[in-house]
């Protein structure tokens, strides 16, 4: 299965904001035909508009070969029914809709449908997220490698062992954005109280977090490596680092209790 085979068959993009439009984006940038794509969604940007797919049509394809799924999860009920024509058979349906499970999929779409679940995170919008993804017992090696080949568009891809994981991945990668976009607010006005201006402190903010976070990821040394790389015996990130790696105040128990939490009320939501 690869990009000839979705081409064939039909690509129905169910919701098509931010992430939606990130990984039509990719997949028009590699070569697949814009009218071989469907998207559905009520409200198109102008660049959807103009990107030469099928918009809007009441005439979808009675078995695509994919069905992305990428509407807000309070959409959910309204987008499935639509959908119901299509399970059961060979179509393949992939989610990024946060929290919504595989078994609400089948019970929506018929429980012999090829489901898998992605959760992505929103760096997808500009290529750099990561994606964990989890299928079904009908969604077989070769549509998990489809499913990859596809999200490799907006990021890396990762293969979870089982659904159970997703709460994990949700408190880590799902909500990890958030946590890091703090952190610049936290160092922009740490840097604004030592005499810096607020527009200074925030660019040298930003670009510190973005350009560690590229360096830990083109380097063959572990986050902890560069750490003690960059850590000289009495100078002034040791002096720094004395007070972020306090084990009672510092942050090693603080994003411990931040990641469970988020995990925590990933696991209520699914829970009901």
């Amino acid at each position: 299965m690869d990009m000839d085979f979705v081409a064939e068959n039909g690509l129905v993009l169910l919701g098509c904001g931010k992430m939606g439009s990130a990984m039509l984006q990719g997949w028009l940038a590699g070569g697949l035909p814009a009218t071989s794509v469907w998207v559905v969604d009520p409200q198109p940007s102008d660049w959807v508009k103009d990107a030469g797919v099928h918009l809007n049509s009441t005439d979808l394809p009675e078995a695509p070969g994919i069905v992305l799924i990428a509407v807000k999860p309070q959409m959910m009920g309204v987008a499935l029914p639509a959908l119901e024509a299509m399970g059961n058979g060979t179509t393949l349906f992939i989610s990024v809709a946060a929290g919504t499970t595989i078994a609400a999929f089948e019970a929506a779409l018929g429980d012999k449908s090829p489901i898998i679940r992605a959760m992505p995170n929103t760096p997808a919008a500009i290529g750099k997220g990561i994606t964990a993804i989890v299928g079904n017992a009908h969604a077989d090696d070769a549509q998990m490698t489809l499913a990859e080949m596809l999200l490799r568009a907006i990021g890396q891809v990762v293969r979870l062992e089982g659904e159970d994981q997703m709460d994990a991945v949700t408190g880590l990668s799902g909500s990890g954005p958030g946590y890091v976009f703090h952190m610049i607010e936290c160092m922009a006005r740490a840097g604004e109280a030592e005499g810096l201006s607020p527009d200074l402190a925030m660019q040298l903010a930003k670009a510190t977090v973005a350009g560690a976070g590229a360096l830990a990821e083109a380097s063959d040394e572990t986050p902890g490596e560069l750490r003690v790389n960059v850590t000289s015996p009495h100078g002034t990130t040791q002096a720094g680092l004395e007070i972020l790696m306090d084990e009672d105040a510092g942050l090693p128990d603080l994003i411990r209790r931040t990641v469970g939490a988020a995990a925590a009320r990933s696991r209520e939501l699914r829970d009901g």
